[in-house]
């Protein structure tokens, strides 16, 4: 547009002069703005101090030196015809265009390496909208009328501008460069704007200023005239804007804005929770905004504050307003007097809805002058934000002291219980030790008793009486017992060091069960309780370890005739199921409380009224039951109901338990060897009688 209005026939070479010049000036406005525009497209890549230094001060210079001959040259007129000079300074001023240029490359380039594909496209288009115009400019504008001192070339430069936007159009609708919808309302205010202006205010004035001088301009004048009217009206509010900043600061020193104020401590407040930096922070935006001599909090809670603060703390306990002036005659003369000697010119209190935190402590302003009731009103506002602050500060520093004493207890009691744990442990390994020694000690004499006692029954001492073949069958009852009271003692002890073996053999559980029944049918006519079992006709061999499953059958019904009270009821079923066998003693005796059930089968357990109906049980029996059923893969059959009765028992998978063609295994386990030691015993003794 300046070249087309420099070579205007009419306009005058002064205007022609102008003209050239702002077209230089304008030129490398675009370009600076385009180093602006290509930092923060489509991303911001931020250029360091230096840098940014650098361009301003050299973009600065340009376009000022742009503004004199020494760039721009000078116009002359030859008749009809303009000549135009280059200025000396006219190579500085194209290097610090390719300058500026190349920073705009640089960054685009940056930017279409750094993208993705659709950002991608985008910078190629800008890339492209800016360097082919760019190019084509300076060789027409600057180049060849260097060379060749003409500037007819120059009447180029606006097809190249179309070409810049056309493509930027094009990237625009093609490839969303920009937010169109933004962009366009906002250039149709801003023309609106000017139009408005030209039309209704510029125009007018111009025109009739012409009449009322006699000044007849032509449209190339009227358009020279009008065009910078508007642009310096539009930058009116700008420079009203600068000289009201330059004027407050000379003139209305103490002058601040209470929004912004309270927009710096709100930001302060949301984004701070420690205590000291909430203080800190908000302390220097108002000593920045009321500048008083002096400026302090005071807290009730932790005694903060110096000695005259702790002093105004005690004195205004009683005081009801929020804001205590030191200047009011009314109120508590001892604090009065107090703040006067201090410097104190208020103190604002923090309320909050439950309670007093403190004071705001303010000296008198530096500049000498009182605190105005605007003043009053942002102290009352802020007073309350920053109370809520603090007050949410200090409890959560609360809570955070309390987490750390609450983590040292924890620290303390978790040594205590590892260190008590560690001592169980001890314990427990004495206790298995113990147990363990005691029950290999108990075995030779258990072995002796147990051996003569047969050796009796079977008469090789002498006939004996019906009354003493009972007493003794007792006996000889009650120390097979022991054996496997002294098994479960053992089989825990190799429960802990993993020896707990089974030992699988082929066995006739239907016979095994008889053998059991009878044993202990003495023991059920002695108590009037009916033991009854009815063996199956056929049943299968499985491969069980023999002596843990007849330890296991005994302890069942074993139990079953201690906690069946007299005239009670005990039926041992053995059943065969399609894929399964089950076993279950049931009885009609005292039961298990429901709330025990739970710890039936858990060592050294035994339930309340088992307790108190027989006080000499070890809590062994169920344990080692469970411990031996599932080591050979079967589970175990529980149900009972406290006073009505109790079934026990357990269940085998066949297929798992089936009898291999040739079976090998023997039987090694401690009862075995005891009856062994009773055998060998037996012949020895036979043969010392």
């Amino acid at each position: 547009m300046s070249n087309y209005l420099t070579g205007l026939s009419g306009v005058g070479l002064a205007y022609s002069d102008v003209f050239n010049k702002a077209a230089f000036v304008f030129a490398f406005t675009v370009v600076s703005s385009g180093v602006w525009f290509s930092r923060n497209f489509p991303v911001s890549r931020p250029f360091s101090k230096a840098a940014t230094l650098l361009l301003v001060i050299v973009g600065i210079a340009v376009v000022t030196l742009s503004t004199t001959k020494y760039v721009a040259g000078e116009v002359t007129k030859s008749g009809q015809a303009l000549h135009f000079s280059n200025g000396p300074l006219l190579p500085f001023y194209i290097g610090c265009f390719l300058l500026f240029f190349s920073a705009i490359m640089t960054n685009l380039i940056y930017a279409f390496s750094h993208n993705k594909s659709k950002e991608k496209i985008q910078v190629l288009f800008v890339i492209l909208a800016f360097s082919i115009p760019a190019m084509l400019g300076v060789m027409t504008n600057a180049v060849l009328p260097a060379l060749t001192s003409s500037w007819q070339t120059a009447s180029l430069g606006p097809v190249f501008t179309f070409v810049l936007v056309g493509m930027l159009a094009y990237a625009v609708m093609k490839h969303q460069l920009f937010d169109i919808h933004f962009f366009a309302v906002r250039a149709a205010a801003y023309l609106t704007t000017l139009f408005a202006m030209a039309i209704g205010l510029v125009t007018p004035v111009t025109l009739v200023f012409c009449r009322f001088f006699g000044f007849r301009p032509s449209i190339g004048q009227l358009i020279a005239i009008v065009l910078p009217s508007i642009l310096v009206l539009y930058l009116m509010q700008y420079l009203r804007h600068v000289f009201d900043g330059i004027t407050t600061k000379l003139f209305f020193r103490g002058y601040y804005d209470p929004q912004d104020v309270l927009d710096k401590l709100s930001d302060i407040l949301v984004r701070t929770s420690d205590e000291a930096t909430l203080r800190a922070e908000t302390a220097q935006v108002l000593r920045v905004a009321l500048k008083p001599s002096m400026f302090e909090y005071a807290l009730f809670a932790d005694g903060s504050g110096t000695r005259l603060a702790k002093q105004i703390q005690r004195y205004s306990s009683m005081e009801a307003t929020n804001i205590i002036d030191a200047d009011v005659k009314e109120g508590d003369r001892r604090l009065l007097n107090v703040m006067r000697e201090g410097g104190v010119s208020l103190a604002v209190k923090l309320r909050t809805t439950h309670e007093d935190l403190g004071y705001m402590i303010l000296g008198y302003k530096q500049s000498g002058e009182v605190y105005t009731e605007r003043d009053r009103r942002l102290l009352g506002v802020a007073a309350d934000e920053i109370a809520i602050s603090l007050q949410n500060a200090l409890r959560f520093q609360e809570i955070q002291r309390f987490n750390v004493t609450l983590q040292q207890r924890i620290n303390d009691a978790t040594r205590k219980l590892r260190r008590t744990n560690q001592r169980l442990r001890e314990l427990d390994e004495t206790k298995d030790d113990f147990i363990s020694m005691a029950s290999h000690q108990l075995r030779t004499p258990l072995t002796s008793v147990k051996g003569y006692l047969s050796l009796v029954l079977e008469g090789d001492a002498g006939k004996l009486n019906e009354t003493q073949t009972k007493m003794l069958r007792q006996a000889f009852s009650s120390s097979q017992r022991m054996v496997f009271l002294i098994t479960d003692l053992l089989n825990i002890s190799r429960l802990k060091t993993g020896k707990f073996v089974i030992d699988a053999t082929p066995v006739d559980l239907s016979a095994l069960v008889q053998e059991e029944v009878e044993q202990l049918g003495e023991s059920a006519e002695v108590k009037q309780i009916k033991l009854s079992y009815t063996k199956p006709a056929s049943f299968p061999k499985l491969m069980l370890d023999e002596t843990k499953v007849r330890q296991v059958i005994m302890n069942f019904i074993d139990n079953a005739l201690y906690y069946t009270p007299v005239g009670g009821q005990i039926v041992v079923e053995l059943s065969e199921k399609p894929s399964t066998v089950e076993l279950r003693v049931t009885d009609n005796g005292i039961g298990v409380p429901k709330s025990e059930q739970p710890h039936l089968f858990t060592k050294f357990y035994r339930a309340t009224n088992a307790r108190k109906t027989r006080p000499d049980g070890t809590g062994l029996g169920l344990f080692m039951a469970k411990k031996a059923i599932t080591a050979q893969g079967g589970s175990i059959i529980f149900s009972s109901h406290e006073g009505r009765g109790s079934t026990f028992g357990f269940l085998f998978s066949k297929t798992k338990l089936k009898v291999p063609d040739v079976a090998t295994a023997a039987d090694h386990s401690l009862t075995a060897q005891i009856d062994a030691d009773v055998a060998a015993d037996k012949v020895k003794q036979k043969q010392a009688a």
